[in-house]
């Protein structure tokens, strides 16, 4: 059965999906905060479990666009999203009975929470990546040729555009235009699907797995325990599985750009054990590869995050600066992102890298 997320939930909530956000997917301190406004006024935060979802139910995610670092400066009205959602289901002629997140990480992970406490819909325990991508058809949804349009897409001024495209790639590039033209970050409504087609191509549990990480992670430090040991033991008990640290070091130079409606870069990371070797990691919006010289530790779509040295806390991309004592963890994604079909998507060519993928549980350590 599903649950009811209460007040107290958040903090852990906001520390995992943070985590998944692999250093995107939005600042979980301004979703945190947006939920608990919500929260205050008496609306409820319904989950459902996937596979609660029915035959006869109709599914229309909802999610922030665009780059993470310019969210820093434009704080959301708050209605945006759900805005969005209505003006779709005028434009489709539905109703819809659920929202979910396109992706579990950052942000996203509690703009459904906010439509559905502010609609009065269910959200669904699920997502389209497990984790955190920057494009629009990177979701396991486009993966089993569940069309992203229609798709409604609004600003902070209540403006508002359904787009339709022809395909998925051409709703990224346009969708990102309109984002660009709303001020480098917006907010969508898109994925229709019903019942069957989100049991099918939806990832299940990942607000549930936000969870069991935060709380994880805030328990070893209120216990003064390694958080890297309870957070490597939590996710055995997940779909991911297996994660390890690849790194401990400080970041020695950040070189990042806001540019076509994404952050885009790289940090580096010198090692702090006195032998003077590197790790790169590559951004955009989200921490694609870490390598050190040619050696390639871990790459999308298995996750990179930088974590506080000794708290564990994620840090996110436009958060990195110059002196932070790190630790790099990568973690292998569900196995729905290691697919054939699905690495066409979320692997490292998928991104211009050229790079074959290896699993993080394969790699050299």
């Amino acid at each position: 059965m599903g649950f009811v997320l209460e007040r107290k939930d958040l903090p852990d909530l906001s520390l995992g999906a943070a985590f998944l956000g692999t250093g995107g997917g939005g600042d979980t301190y301004i979703g945190r905060l947006m939920l608990e406004r919500v929260m205050e006024e008496g609306r409820r935060v319904e989950i459902v479990h996937l596979a609660e979802v029915g035959d006869g139910d109709y599914v229309i995610p909802t999610a922030m666009m665009g780059a993470p670092t310019c969210l820093i400066e434009k704080i959301p009205r708050g209605d945006e999203n759900a805005l969005s959602l209505r003006r779709l289901e005028a434009f489709l002629g539905v109703r819809a009975t659920c929202t979910m997140p396109a992706e579990a990480g950052g942000m996203n992970s509690t703009v459904p929470l906010i439509v559905g406490a502010q609609l009065g819909l269910p959200v669904v325990d699920a997502d389209g990546m497990g984790r955190a991508f920057p494009n629009m058809y990177q979701v396991t949804f486009h993966v089993h040729g569940v069309p992203g349009t229609p798709m409604a897409i609004t600003d902070e001024h209540g403006d508002t555009v359904i787009l339709t495209a022809c395909d998925n790639f051409k709703m990224e590039w346009i969708s990102r235009g309109i984002t660009i033209r709303m001020g480098g970050c917006a907010h969508t409504a898109e994925y229709p699907m019903d019942g069957p087609t989100v049991r099918r191509a939806a990832i299940g549990g990942t607000l549930g797995v936000c969870l069991a990480l935060g709380k994880a992670i805030r328990e070893a430090n209120e216990q003064h325990r390694d958080p890297f040991d309870r957070l490597v033991g939590a996710l055995r008990e997940t779909p991911y599985r297996h994660g390890r640290v690849l790194w401990t070091g400080k970041v020695v130079e950040v070189y990042r750009r806001t540019t076509e409606g994404f952050a885009t870069g790289w940090v580096k990371l010198r090692d702090t054990e006195g032998s003077g070797k590197t790790l790169e990691v590559l951004i955009q919006n989200e921490n694609l590869v870490a390598r050190a010289g040619t050696r390639v530790l871990c790459s999308v779509p298995d996750l990179v995050c930088i974590l506080d040295r000794e708290t564990a806390e994620p840090i996110t991309t436009e958060a990195l600066r110059y002196g932070q004592q790190v630790k790099v963890i990568g973690v292998a994604a569900p196995p729905l992102l290691r697919t054939p079909e699905a690495l066409e998507v979320f692997g490292p060519r998928a991104f211009a890298i050229d790079l074959d993928f290896v699993p993080l549980e394969e790699s050299e350590p």
